[in-house]
């Protein structure tokens, strides 16, 4: 990556840091999973405050920085807001986007991740599902294998749980799986 760079990417996670920023974990089209600096964000005059909301697709150019690269410019290109109006398509959402913020890392970019997370979340959002399970493990098992985590050709036993294999490789619960088993 040279001192600048653009990319395509979809926020995955916001995390608060210190006065008015945000860390902010993007899956991007040409450098994988990206945690990048957004300066200034949660100011009420932040250009850039509502092209980084988690769930939205953005084209967005960044600076090498010292610690953390720094987002310095956004252009929405998605904001899915129709799944935003609908709670268990909100909870199927960040379940998707945390199954691949925990099983994918830093600036690895792996072949047809994006356009996966991509394609799922335009269905979610312009779908009106009743089976949300069956979505959610659809998606893992096709991330999975595209991670090379599931061979490709091995057939799926009846009783798989998506969610339970990705928890067993990550080593830890997935918290959007407890939200949308609650509501």
């Amino acid at each position: 990556m040279s001192i600048t760079y653009k990319s395509e990417g979809i926020v995955l996670k916001r995390i608060n840091f210190g006065e008015a920023d945000k860390i902010i974990t993007v899956y991007s089209k040409r450098y994988g999973k990206l945690t990048l600096l957004a300066k200034g964000i949660r100011r009420m005059t932040s250009r850039k405050r509502g092209n980084l909301e988690v769930f939205n697709q953005v084209i967005f150019f960044a600076a090498k920085g010292k610690g953390m690269d720094i987002i310095t410019e956004t252009e929405l290109v998605e904001s899915f807001s129709s799944l935003r109006g609908n709670l268990h398509k909100v909870a199927c959402a960040y379940q998707l986007c945390e199954m691949v913020d925990k099983l994918t890392v830093e600036e690895s970019e792996q072949d047809g991740v994006f356009e996966l997370l991509s394609d799922n979340l335009k269905k979610l959002n312009n779908l009106s599902l009743e089976n949300y399970s069956f979505f959610l493990g659809n998606f893992g098992l096709n991330l999975l294998k595209l991670l090379g985590f599931w061979p490709h050709d091995k057939p799926v036993p009846k009783d798989f749980r998506t969610s339970l294999f990705v928890e067993e490789i990550i080593e830890k619960e997935l918290k959007a799986k407890n939200f949308l088993a609650r509501i």
